[in-house]
């Protein structure tokens, strides 16, 4: 299968590239003309065995979000709390106006169709996530999930995205891992398209 499955993420993601190559162009300009800063913002994440990759995304947050982050929640509880469950803010006040609707189509992803090729993704795949993120919920379930390669979507983006806490994640995860196929990426692959059409979950 992994064979199979690495032929198919480099066919299916260079056609990516080359279909959603004008859109990438004019949410380059967009990107440019609303906020200071670069296009692109590079996120380090866990991959396969462990590995740690650079994922490549739009830039959809300021300049300084870390810090500003580390603020946001020293200072306001009620956010702390959704941090803590989610590993996410519903209202991030650090995201952009076009990284909000980058966020809600999932548009600000399309540059990890090249993380992909580079084989860091799979198309299918357990949500990338960052060390903290694995120390902090993985525990003795770190070596199964991170026993292959994570994806630009999964059953995850299909089950609620981040409308799921990280424990309801992680059980998904490991259900894809028990049941993966090339049937069932397929089917996942197809019911990603209207999560994204109508933003079911997504900020």
């Amino acid at each position: 299968m992994e064979k199979s499955k690495r032929i198919f993420d480099i066919i299916f993601s260079s056609a990516a590239l080359l279909f959603f190559l004008p859109y990438a162009l004019v949410i380059g300009v967009l990107i440019k003309l609303s906020s200071v800063g670069p296009i692109f913002y590079k996120c380090r994440r866990v991959g396969k065995d462990g590995r740690i990759i650079e994922c490549w995304k739009f830039r959809t947050m300021c300049l300084g979000a870390e810090e500003k982050l580390r603020t946001i929640l020293a200072e306001n509880p009620k956010m702390k709390k959704e941090w803590d469950i989610y590993f996410k803010l519903k209202d991030d006040p650090r995201v952009s106006g076009v990284g909000k609707f980058l966020r809600k189509t999932s548009m600000d992803e399309l540059p990890q169709f090249w993380n992909i090729i580079k084989g860091d993704l799979s198309v299918v795949g357990p949500r990338p996530v960052t060390e903290e993120e694995v120390k902090r919920y993985f525990c003795d379930k770190a070596g199964k999930i991170l026993s292959v390669r994570p994806g630009l979507t999964g059953i995850w983006q299909t089950s609620g995205r981040n409308l799921l806490t990280f424990d309801e994640r992680i059980q998904l995860e490991e259900q894809y891992i028990d049941k993966r196929s090339f049937l069932l990426d397929l089917s996942i692959i197809f019911k990603t398209i209207p999560h994204i059409l109508f933003a079911k979950g997504a900020f």
